[in-house]
């Protein structure tokens, strides 16, 4: 991890840390003081990156570095919504993998833009670039995804998921039929301490999570529904849903609809599996600012196939 010490000076009024980095030290730029991890003291004390400034303070730094991207580009088909030289937007499908992982180092979102970033000469071969994977879906969440090709450019998307400024719709089939046509699923979001990969709303423990939702179409008795529970079975009543989530944990809406008895149809984790139709969660729609624009734009996209094909309609 870099760092660096120095005694301020020449410091403008109301000067904050991170313009000075910036400004005066040139250590790094504004947007890479967050992607970076920027840790602060002053004066031997731990600080926000948002302090001001005073003449003759001692500072010291320390940062993440920029690390090799360790990635191989792969001419993997992407469905684009949009691009710019800043940023992309795709459908991603069901079972791409965003970014390399334990079990997948190979065939992901960013294998994909790696090799469409070299062969349009937007980066040398040997460059140092990390695709800026704004967010995450799951590998069988398919929809609407985001991602930046500079780090001033991740900085200002990020900030608005951070922030709760950029909307998300997503669409789900999940079993059962919801009592209320529409509602508010709140509950903090905690790790399972009986399974580490899985998550689950606790009261007293993890981070607040809040989903709304809407009932669009519910069938009781479907024709062709696949099986989704334990021991299979056909022509369970069912429902498709509009979620928006106000916050982004981890597996939100999986462990919200659980919660509420209604888990979304085809989860291998908190549901019952289905290896014909996979998990039936689809982010429909992204509204977000893009860089160097101030108005929002909202990028959208068709239920996949599965869901039609779920319940032959």
């Amino acid at each position: 991890m870099p760092s660096f010490s120095c005694i301020a000076k020449d410091v403008l009024p109301e000067m904050r840390l991170d313009r000075f980095v910036a400004e005066k030290l040139k250590l790094l730029t504004r947007s890479q003081v967050k992607t970076r991890r920027l840790i602060a003291r002053v004066n031997g004390k731990p600080v926000k990156i948002s302090r001001i400034v005073q003449n003759g303070d001692r500072l010291e730094f320390s940062w993440d570095e920029a690390a090799p991207t360790g990635l191989t580009p792969e001419n993997i088909p992407l469905e684009t919504l949009y691009e710019d030289n800043r940023v992309i937007v795709i459908n991603k499908r069901q079972g791409l993998v965003v970014h390399p992982g334990a079990g997948n180092a190979s065939g992901t979102v960013a294998n994909a833009l790696l090799y469409r970033r070299l062969s349009c000469g937007g980066i040398q071969t040997g460059a140092a670039f990390r695709p800026g994977i704004v967010h995450r879906l799951d590998k069988d969440t398919s929809g609407v995804l985001i991602a930046a090709y500079d780090d001033d450019a991740l900085a200002f998307l990020s900030d608005q998921f951070k922030n709760r400024k950029a909307r998300k719709l997503y669409a789900a089939m999940v079993q059962g039929i919801p009592k209320t046509a529409s509602g508010v699923i709140e509950g903090n979001i905690a790790r399972d301490s009986h399974n580490r990969k899985r998550f689950s709303v606790s009261c007293d423990k993890g981070k607040p999570a809040l989903t709304y939702y809407k009932t669009i179409r519910s069938w009781e008795k479907p024709s062709n529904a696949a099986p989704y529970t334990a021991g299979g079975g056909y022509g369970k009543p069912c429902a498709l849903l509009l979620l928006r989530p106000k916050t982004g944990r981890t597996h939100q809406l999986r462990v919200h609809l659980r919660h509420i008895g209604h888990p979304i149809l085809g989860d291998p984790i908190y549901g019952a599996p289905d290896p014909h139709m996979g998990l039936m969660l689809h982010a429909k729609s992204l509204s977000i600012i893009l860089p160097g624009e101030t108005e929002m734009r909202t990028f959208k996209t068709p239920l996949p196939e599965r869901f039609f094909k779920m319940l032959d309609v």
